[in-house]
């Protein structure tokens, strides 16, 4: 699945020259405080907008935030009411139901693809660049790597709404050529500000948590699964280069490894210094996805996303936040 290969620019640096105006919808959430933080940072004069309507956000991710703030739900909002002549240079939708585990398949879908539709025919009025979240959850169950290529085979409602949000900024894309519309397929993104998420949350802030309170860390069995965990620090530098593209494509968003359950309790022991051996536990879901891990090399060549964050290196990087935080 994709859009084709756009060229190769310069990076996420370059456009910030030009990034003055930016929406961000779901703000509030997770990897969308981040990048706001980031941009913001980065970015001190940017117009910086953000819609969220708090289902899967928090206010606390974006105390410090100095931006405009807009809380309604994406598929309601009057987009003209709300910016006026103000043409955005680009737009990061992020805004989406994040539970894997809700199964009201209307709910999911209706959020998930009908408000990504609202947006898109917003956006197309003026061809406003749009990046938006896809998932690694599209390729399903699988023990091969996953390419952009492979045909997506969605084990869960949520992965079937993020395939048809693929599919709609295809239909688009076809539509107006000259239009970008960039899909990011995010893996297993940890990091600062996921807690609100609670049992969605990723499996090493869950672990965490409970090797801080004295307890074994739970794993299913036999803990050998395989996941591509990404540093969020990794995903907005990725969300900043797929901004700078010139045209549409879809890109796996990974660390390009595959830990096991085992590595990430050792690089948690390591970085509290702990000696703590699993706890193992039957795994409950029938659709999990045992094995992820992310070919990256159409994001490499397309906009020199290269994940810098180790395991290793990411992990403790976490846990002194989270310490700190705490």
């Amino acid at each position: 699945m994709g859009f084709g290969v756009p060229l190769a620019l310069s990076g996420s640096r370059k456009h910030n020259e030009t990034m003055q105006r930016i929406l961000i919808t779901g703000g509030a959430g997770f990897i969308g405080s981040n990048l706001a933080l980031a941009i913001q940072d980065r970015l001190p004069n940017a117009s910086l907008v953000i819609l969220d309507d708090f289902r899967s956000g928090h206010f606390s991710n974006l105390v410090g935030y100095r931006g405009d703030l807009c809380a309604e739900r994406l598929g309601k909002v009057d987009f003209k009411g709300l910016l006026g002549d103000q043409r955005m240079d680009v737009v990061f939708h992020l805004a989406s139901i994040t539970d894997t585990t809700e199964h009201d398949q209307f709910l999911q879908l209706n959020h998930n693809v009908e408000d990504f539709r609202h947006l898109l025919k917003w956006a197309s009025e003026d061809q406003t660049p749009v990046v938006y979240a896809s998932s690694a959850a599209t390729y399903g169950q699988t023990d091969d790597i996953m390419t952009e290529s492979k045909v997506p085979s969605p084990q869960n409602v949520y992965a079937f709404s993020k395939v048809q949000m693929d599919n709609l900024a295809t239909q688009y894309a076809r539509q107006f050529p000259a239009w970008k519309l960039v899909g990011l397929k995010f893996f297993n993104v940890y990091g600062p500000r996921e807690a609100h998420k609670g049992a969605a949350s990723s499996m090493i802030y869950q672990l965490y948590r409970q090797m801080r309170n004295g307890q074994r860390p739970r794993i299913f069995y036999d803990g050998d699964q395989r996941r591509d965990f990404i540093h969020i620090e990794d995903v907005v530098e990725a969300c900043l280069g797929a901004a700078a593209l010139a045209s549409s494509g879809v890109y796996n968003i990974g660390s390009g490894v595959a830990s096991s359950f085992h590595q990430v309790i050792e690089a948690l022991n390591k970085a509290m210094g702990l000696q703590y051996v699993p706890d193992y536990i039957p795994n409950p879901y029938v659709f999990y996805q045992a094995f992820t891990q992310a070919e990256i090399t159409q994001a490499r060549n397309a906009f020199q996303y290269q994940p810098r964050m180790t395991l290793q290196d990411g992990v403790k990087q976490y846990v002194d936040w989270l310490d700190l935080a705490s």
